[in-house]
């Protein structure tokens, strides 16, 4: 005797909850379980080719995980198993800035939310000493037109450094490792700029 939760689920299926308060007599109760969601689309980006390779993340409200996907060779993904409700769709893929849309999730069936990725812009360059030779263990400092710091990132023995998923527009880069040295550069917010970085010791 007492009260109980029921809970009911399966692969595929949206979980159903039931209260029962059960006497001194058996109780018959039974319980139907309905198909859950799809959600699928396409990535594309902004010339409208499909985006492979692209992962796509679904979080709920909370912003916790819910599933995970890839997009094929035609752009297209397919998450299953999704319940009712509201969502967040992110979507990242190389070479393109990060998306996310919020996503409606309802009645049994299938959701269809394309995404478009935006190109994102790529500053990179090598760090050198005067002789020419690349520089490693230098830090770089990335600032934007109001002087906020977008990035950060150090060398290594290539005296390689690179940031990504840039916008358009004008930013700062500074070097360090030896004293300082401070440069402007504008992008389009489509192409990779390529700007090396020369430190020397003063005179």
């Amino acid at each position: 005797m007492g009260t109980y939760v029921l809970i009911a689920s399966a692969a595929e299926r949206d979980p159903q909850v039931a209260t029962l308060v059960v006497g001194d007599r058996p109780v018959d109760f039974n319980l139907s379980l309905t198909g859950s969601n799809k959600l699928s689309g396409v990535v594309r980006d902004l010339e409208g080719k499909p985006v492979p390779g692209a992962v796509v993340v679904l979080t709920d409200v909370r912003g916790e995980v819910v599933t995970t996907g890839t997009t094929d060779a035609e752009g297209s993904y397919s998450l299953s198993g999704v319940t009712s409700g509201g969502y967040t769709l992110a979507v990242s893929a190389d070479s393109f800035r990060p998306a996310a849309v919020p996503v409606e999730v309802a009645g049994a069936g299938q959701t269809r939310q394309d995404v478009e990725l935006r190109p994102g812009a790529r500053i990179r360059g090598t760090v050198r000493v005067r002789d020419g030779g690349p520089l490693n263990d230098a830090r770089v400092t990335l600032l934007d037109a109001a002087g906020n710091v977008v990035g950060t990132t150090t060398t290594g023995e290539d005296g390689a450094y690179a940031f990504a998923d840039l916008t358009g527009g004008q930013y700062t880069l500074i070097a360090t490792g030896y004293p300082p040295v401070a440069g402007t550069v504008s992008i389009n917010g489509r192409d990779d700029d390529d700007r090396d970085l020369w430190l020397v010791h003063a005179d």
